[in-house]
């Protein structure tokens, strides 16, 4: 079972940012997977992740395309697959105003492969570059131009479908939002806050549910498009979903844990690890 953590860290100071991966590492998991909204560089997030780690995977999700150009994320890229060899996987995607977000990525893609670097060759082992894929030629792209898809706000019906479509070599790493709370109704609540923030303000994440045959009452708050997409029953729900993403073809799960204070992660791992 690979599992890792998947984090935002937008206001978290660099000390923060070490302790916390520092604690991920020590407790076992695989890797250590953040978003990049409006705080600091994902590269840069990145190196300091890294520098404070000796063994664990630190993965972009996502470094957004829009931050920066295509020579630059290669360039960084190359740089911290040479510090750090076979430690760092780049997940890439977002959105470009006024583009058609499959063209602009496709885009963006071949400009990294052909970024004219002679003084940085590519490193050995190159790292693992994964892209935010929900739909099926988003999926296709991450196949034909990258080593796999990095899928965000998906249940395990996802997977499946990703996974045939990507075919079997194909890196599939997928998020999976979990609630660790002893109170039901609270754990609910939580629940309920992270899906609906995502329906209202992510256009993309609505098509993708629909394709997945949710409807406009799901979308609209229904729980069983909460339930789908949030293991906050319990523990052993919380196992089973991580386990069933796997079952259906993905080759590692980032848990993020949804809570609205701070907490360890000692509990997951004593579920997951």
């Amino acid at each position: 079972m690979s599992v890792g953590i998947w984090q935002f860290f937008d206001g978290a100071s660099a000390g923060a940012l070490r302790e916390t991966a520092a604690e991920v590492e020590e407790l076992g998991f695989d890797a250590l997977w953040f978003g990049e909204y409006g705080g600091r560089d994902a590269f840069t997030q990145a190196a300091l992740i890294l520098a404070a780690t000796s063994k664990l995977t630190v993965a972009t999700g996502i470094a957004r395309f829009d931050r920066r150009a295509p020579i630059t994320a290669e360039a960084a890229t190359r740089a911290l697959g040479e510090a750090y060899p076979g430690r760092f996987v780049v997940g890439l995607g977002g959105h470009f105003p006024g583009r058609r977000p499959l063209a602009a990525m496709r885009e963006y893609l071949a400009g990294m492969d052909q970024a004219d670097l002679p003084g940085l060759p590519p490193p050995a082992p190159r790292p693992r570059r994964v892209i935010a894929a929900l739909g099926p030629k988003a999926l296709d792209l991450a196949a034909e131009q990258a080593d796999g898809a990095h899928p965000y706000f998906v249940p395990p019906e996802h997977t499946a479908l990703a996974r045939e479509r990507l075919g079997k070599s194909a890196y599939l790493a997928v998020e999976q939002a979990v609630v660790l709370d002893g109170d039901a109704e609270a754990a609910r609540e939580v629940a309920r806050e992270h899906v609906g923030t995502y329906v209202k303000l992510a256009p993309h994440h609505r098509s993708n549910l629909r394709r997945l045959g949710f409807t406009e009452d799901d979308l609209s708050g229904g729980d069983r498009l909460v339930d789908a997409l949030v293991a906050f029953r319990g523990e052993q729900q919380v196992a089973d979903r991580i386990r069933a993403h796997l079952e259906a073809g993905a080759d590692h799960v980032c848990v993020q844990v949804l809570a609205r204070k701070p907490r360890s992660y000692r509990d997951l791992a004593a579920v997951l690890i």
